[in-house]
């Protein structure tokens, strides 16, 4: 196995809406919040439905690392429900090995509402149910063992059991991978995610808003400077700036697509993963990577979705 993820096993449901819509519900927008079931049965109840799949941060790199023709697995949790069973049929489809046996829980299967405004930014509203619930005894030991990588999200740190699950992972793991997932998931947790940069984490992927939060700066060569510091590999997207690749030994820059046709930046960061992955798992070169990064999330960007056809 050459990667496998794990994070909240999240089905997507992709709606289209104005500014006004988040105003209205409080809404911070390029964020994610965490909401109860009657919260998003709420807002849910004045949208129209564009798209619904099997999603999660993770989960989405690790399908596009599958389509790349890499062999991986995921990890994360689902009740034996009917938005259950249609996660891991989406899982199966794209060929991505499910570590985890659903069974019937006493909450139901995630939701994530991603809220797309008219100009392509995703605000996201998360109903954990189950997935959130993940738990040490839910990780496949052997399957952690057996892959090259194994890659975690942030946002598994916004409930109590997956800290564990997640370190106990990482007691497993040859290698580990995390994306920092947002800059107020990062905001939550600065402490604990500042310890597993420095102290646990081989790759480490953020986007621009993310890594300044992390380390209190409004300068991107104090970001330069702390990467310089790590004995590890820090990812950064720029978003139009492009990507930059820092370690001890070199920084590398990549710089982005021009002239597409942006209609959803849900999945970019994903996506971008993905392609990075893909180039570091197969001994690419650095700006290789970053360039297979670049790629796939420029196709994203140009779709509704985080899933790539």
């Amino acid at each position: 196995m050459k990667v496998t993820g794990i994070g909240n096993a999240i089905v997507d449901v992709i709606c289209k809406v104005d500014d006004e819509f988040l105003v209205k519900n409080n809404l911070t927008k390029s964020n994610m919040r965490l909401i109860n079931e009657s919260e998003f049965k709420k807002l849910l109840a004045n949208l129209k439905i564009e798209e619904t799949v099997s999603g999660g941060s993770v989960a989405n790199s690790i399908v596009g690392l599958s389509q790349l023709g890499n062999k991986v697995g995921f990890i994360g949790k689902v009740s034996d429900d009917d938005l259950g069973q249609k996660y891991e049929e989406g899982l199966k489809k794209e060929k991505v090995k499910y570590f985890y046996d659903k069974k019937q829980e006493s909450l139901p299967t995630g939701t994530c509402l991603i809220l797309i405004t008219p100009d392509s930014e995703r605000t996201m509203c998360t109903f954990l149910g189950t997935a959130g619930k993940i738990n040490k005894s839910d990780i496949n030991v052997q399957a952690i063992k057996n892959s090259e990588i194994t890659f975690f999200e942030g946002y598994l740190w916004d409930e109590g059991d997956p800290k564990e699950a997640f370190n106990e992972a990482i007691k497993y793991s040859n290698q580990t991978a995390m994306t920092l997932s947002d800059k107020f998931c990062v905001d939550r947790h600065k402490n604990s995610f500042i310890e597993l940069v420095q102290n646990k984490l081989d790759i480490i992927f953020a986007n621009e808003q993310e890594i300044l939060e992390l380390i209190n700066t409004k300068s991107f060569k104090d970001v330069i400077s702390f990467g310089k510091k790590l004995n590890k590999n820090l990812i950064i997207t720029r978003s139009d700036k492009g990507s930059i690749f820092i370690n001890q030994n070199e920084v590398v820059e990549c710089k982005s697509k021009e002239n597409l046709n942006i209609v959803d930046l849900t999945g970019a960061g994903d996506l971008f993963a993905a392609g990075f992955l893909h180039g570091y798992i197969n001994k690419m070169s650095t700006i290789e990577s970053l360039e297979k990064g670049t790629t796939m999330a420029s196709r994203i960007i140009q779709r509704i979705g985080a899933r790539l056809d």
